[in-house]
C-alpha cells in the first residue's frame, strides 16, 4: 500500500510540475471587439482599409514577467506612413479587468502614455518597410504597472478578463482590441504530453510494486 501511496504521490507531483511551466496566450485584434465597434475612415469621411492584428503572449513559469510581440496592420504607427492622421497611432496598452464587450482601466501601456515597460524598458516597434502597421515587443516586469502590478492582474490574464487595445487619433479609446486568451495546445502536443507522463507513471509503479 506504501508503495501505490508513492507511486500515486509522484503522479501528483508530475502533474504539478506540469501546472507551473510557462504559459502562453494569444490574442487576435479587430475592430468590432471595441465597445463600441469601430468603422474607420479618413479625416474626409471615406473608408479606410480595416485594421487588424495578432499578439502573443507568454508568462514565465516563474510568473514574474509577462513577455510579447503583436503586429498591427493598416494604422499608422509612425505618423508618415500614410498621409492622413486619422489612423496615426496614439497609444497601446493592456487593460483588465475586462471580459469581452466591457471597457476597462490601463493596467499596463507600452506605447504612448501611459508608459509602464520601464523597469527596464523592453520595448521595441519595428515599422513595416512597406505597407501600413508594425510590430511591437516588449516585458511586463515584476515591478511595472499603471497603479497596478503584474501579480495583481495575473487572475484576471489567466481567466481570460484581459485585452489588448491600441488607440489612434480617430478612436481614442481603442480602435482595434483583441482579449487576451490562454492558447490551446495542439491534439499532438497534448498527446505527447499525456504519453510522456503515463510513461513515467507506469515506470514508477512498476518499481513501486517490485
Amino acid at each position: 500500500m506504501n508503495h501505490v501511496r508513492s507511486c500515486a504521490i509522484t503522479f501528483t507531483l508530475l502533474a504539478a510540475a506540469g501546472a507551473h511551466a510557462s504559459v502562453m496566450l494569444t490574442a487576435n485584434l479587430t475592430t468590432s471587439q471595441e465597445n463600441p465597434p469601430t468603422n474607420p475612415v479618413t479625416s474626409t469621411g471615406a473608408p479606410r482599409p480595416i485594421p487588424f492584428g495578432t499578439a502573443s503572449f507568454v508568462i514565465n513559469d516563474a510568473m514574474t514577467s509577462m513577455t510579447f510581440t503583436a503586429t498591427i496592420f493598416n494604422i499608422d504607427v509612425t505618423g508618415t506612413q500614410t498621409a492622413d492622421v486619422n489612423d496615426n497611432l496614439t497609444a497601446a496598452h493592456i487593460h483588465a479587468p475586462g471580459p469581452p464587450g466591457t471597457n476597462a482601466s490601463v493596467v499596463w501601456g507600452f506605447f504612448g502614455s501611459p508608459f509602464n515597460d520601464n523597469n527596464p524598458n523592453d520595448m521595441t516597434m519595428a515599422p513595416f518597410a512597406t505597407g501600413v502597421g508594425g510590430t511591437f515587443s516588449g516585458k511586463w516586469d515584476l515591478l511595472e504597472g499603471n497603479n497596478t502590478t503584474l501579480t495583481a492582474q495575473l487572475p484576471n490574464i489567466l481567466a481570460g478578463n484581459a485585452y489588448i487595445n491600441f488607440h489612434t487619433v480617430q478612436n481614442g479609446g481603442g480602435e482595434i482590441r483583441g482579449q487576451i486568451l490562454q492558447a490551446v495546445p495542439e491534439p499532438g502536443t497534448l498527446s505527447l504530453l499525456l504519453g510522456g507522463v503515463l510513461v513515467v507513471f507506469r515506470k514508477r509503479f512498476k518499481q513501486a510494486i517490485r
